[in-house]
Parts: structure tokens; sequence; C-alpha cells
């Protein structure tokens, strides 16, 4: 890190390369709650209370079909 003659500060990586600016943030909605809700909508999500809710009961995993199901050459 150095000190610019004006008082900015300027990091570097251990190579001494700069870092980038940081871009500023993104703008916030004056309703984000509904512009959320919008682009959910545009996207055609339907999220509701139990959109989160996995489908495992609690039972073992089954290797066998799971190296099966992922495993490039299962057919």
């Amino acid at each position: 890190m150095d000190r610019q003659p004006d008082g900015e500060l300027r990091f570097r990586r251990p190579d001494g390369r700069l870092l980038p600016e940081v871009p500023p943030p993104a703008a916030i909605p004056a309703d984000p709650v509904q512009a959320l809700l919008a682009r959910h909508d545009a996207q055609g999500l339907r999220l509701h209370a139990r959109t989160a809710i996995p489908g495992w009961l609690g039972e073992r995993l089954n290797v066998g079909w799971a190296i099966d199901v992922m495993h490039p050459l299962a057919g």
C-alpha cells in the first residue's frame, strides 16, 4: 500500500501490480422487494414458503446409484 501526494491510498498485490479500483455499489431500488418480485415474475419463478425444502428424508446415500448417475460413462 502506498499513499499518493493527494492522500489517496493505492493497494498492490504481493507481486507489485496495482489492485483495480472497486466499482461503485449498484443502485438500490426505492422498493427492493417489489423489484425482486418483478424480476422473479419476468423469469417465470414461483417462489413460496416450501421452495427450499428438500425432498430428502434422511435416508442413507446409495453410493452405487450415485456413482452410476454421476459417472461420465454411466449409460
